[in-house]
């Protein structure tokens, strides 16, 4: 029998670019609910916050992830880049939810439909493009006990990706060649493409602009899209196979709570493998998650010079225990 052919089985994280720290905590835990799991350091630049949000146990695809740069200037939108990131939520939960932003001083817009899903749009304080799918696919995901939001109306986990791409074909064979996507539609322009069946959680969403500019990394923009890999073995069988599609390929980079692999796609988009395990346990109990600084080991010796240059932060307590500035109109 023919051995199965290695694919990624969804996304794992998205990784984004926030302003303020405090901003970024308070909107994300205090005002959407998600979970806190990890508070660490960006390992490549020590001097800024890796701020991990999640559902209860910090599963794999349910994680959007920010390194707070303030004198980063804001996105500039343009090929190259992920441009919005879907959250799915429970059928019936739009309109609760656009009450519930504006009641807080945030812009949402109005639920339409996008691949016959109902979905509402906004953005964070800083300018990044977020979406609440109402979606009744099953997918791992544990409710968070201690959240704002009441369990039935919270965030279930990246719905899905959309990105921006100059040219669709190379990206296209990268997708189904390489990591096991299939197209199954398009709408307005954006083509939908699905891992292991599609679902919540496995779909990507492309638009190619012929005439765009390139875009550039800022405040308020994705930094880089990570898809699931089970382990090592499968994370490797799909490097090699990158490397024979002639793309650059980092070596797998150890991230203490998983593993790594970065490339960036023939569109311009980079992409990440990362592997389901160790996990956000491995040095926090459950209940302890994201309550104090982490690093990893090979950060301890620098950790009193990194906290000195990190600014404090305070978790939001319970519904309205902070108001965090406006959010700009989708």
């Amino acid at each position: 029998m023919a051995a199965t052919r290695p694919t990624v089985h969804g996304l794992h994280h998205v990784t984004s670019i926030a302003a303020a720290p405090q901003e970024n905590l308070d909107f994300y835990v205090g005002v959407m609910g998600l979970r806190l799991v990890k508070r660490s350091v960006n390992q490549d630049a020590p001097g800024t916050y890796h701020l991990f949000y999640a559902d209860e146990a910090g599963t794999p695809g349910t994680d959007l992830t920010f390194f707070p740069w303030p004198d980063m200037a804001p996105v500039r939108e343009g090929f190259g880049q992920a441009r919005e990131v879907q959250f799915g939520v429970a059928p019936g939960s739009a309109g609760w939810w656009r009450e519930r932003l504006e009641s807080r001083g945030f812009e949402a817009g109005t639920p339409a439909p996008r691949f016959g899903e109902s979905t509402l749009p906004l953005r964070d304080p800083h300018g990044h493009r977020i979406a609440l799918v109402e979606t009744e696919d099953e997918r791992p995901w544990i409710p968070w006990e201690g959240a704002p939001v009441p369990a039935e109306r919270q965030l279930r986990g990246m719905h899905a990706v959309c990105m921006v791409v100059r040219e669709l074909a190379p990206t296209r064979r990268v997708l189904e060649d390489v990591l096991g996507f299939e197209e199954v539609g398009e709408e307005d322009g954006w083509r939908r493409f699905g891992v292991e069946g599609g679902g919540s959680g496995r779909w990507l969403e492309i638009r190619e602009e012929p005439d765009a500019r390139l875009g550039r990394w800022g405040t308020g923009g994705v930094h880089h899209v990570a898809w699931q890999v089970e382990d090592d073995r499968e994370q490797m069988a799909l490097r090699e196979r990158l490397v024979d599609a002639g793309l650059q390929v980092t070596p797998p980079i150890d991230r203490f709570w998983f593993r790594s692999v970065y490339f960036k796609e023939p569109g311009g988009v980079l992409f990440e493998l990362a592997t389901m395990g160790p996990g956000f346990e491995r040095d926090e109990t459950r209940d302890a998650l994201g309550e104090s600084l982490i690093l990893p080991p090979w950060l301890e010796p620098r950790r009193a010079a990194i906290e000195s240059a990190l600014p404090p932060l305070e978790v939001p307590a319970s519904v309205g225990a902070s108001e965090p500035p406006a959010a700009r109109a989708p």
